[in-house]
């Protein structure tokens, strides 16, 4: 699921992907269902790409947004109430081992609002539907 949704540099919001077309992708903005055209030089990164330092092994976003989704109880997080240390305070509780010198607070604050974005679109799981994916895809590459 992660990987159809898309950040887009200097463009707020998330976007999920509708088409591709030559050199091109056609997104729908997650929450007006807007549609536009994305060019080869705008700079695009799938969430399913994105990954958190942590004191081991780098975390995928899915698995961190299904732990603020468990920690926040399914509700909204109020990003802007926070300042750089309330952030990083509450971004300890869900995840206690990231690396608090490579995670810097406007990466977390990018987090919470990208889950709050995700939320308001409706989804709930962002892990388990990516997994699933996952082996869909892997299972369709040994079949060929």
């Amino acid at each position: 699921m992660l990987r159809r949704i898309l950040s887009i540099t200097g463009k707020p919001g998330l976007y999920e992907i509708v088409s591709q077309g030559n050199r091109m992708l056609v997104v729908e903005e997650l929450l007006t269902k807007k549609r536009m055209p994305i060019h080869a030089r705008d700079k695009v990164v799938s969430l399913g790409d994105i990954a958190m330092y942590t004191e081991g092994e780098d975390k995928p976003l899915g698995e961190i947004l299904d732990l603020v989704y468990a920690n926040a109880g399914g509700e909204k997080i109020d990003v802007k109430a926070m300042d750089n240390d309330g952030l990083r305070a509450r971004f300890a509780e869900i995840l206690p081992d990231f690396d608090r010198d490579r995670v810097y607070p406007s990466d977390i604050k990018k987090l919470f609002s990208w889950y709050n974005l995700l939320l308001q679109a409706g989804f709930t799981k962002f892990a388990e539907e990516e997994a699933v994916a996952d082996a869909e895809t892997s299972e369709a590459e040994e079949n060929k």
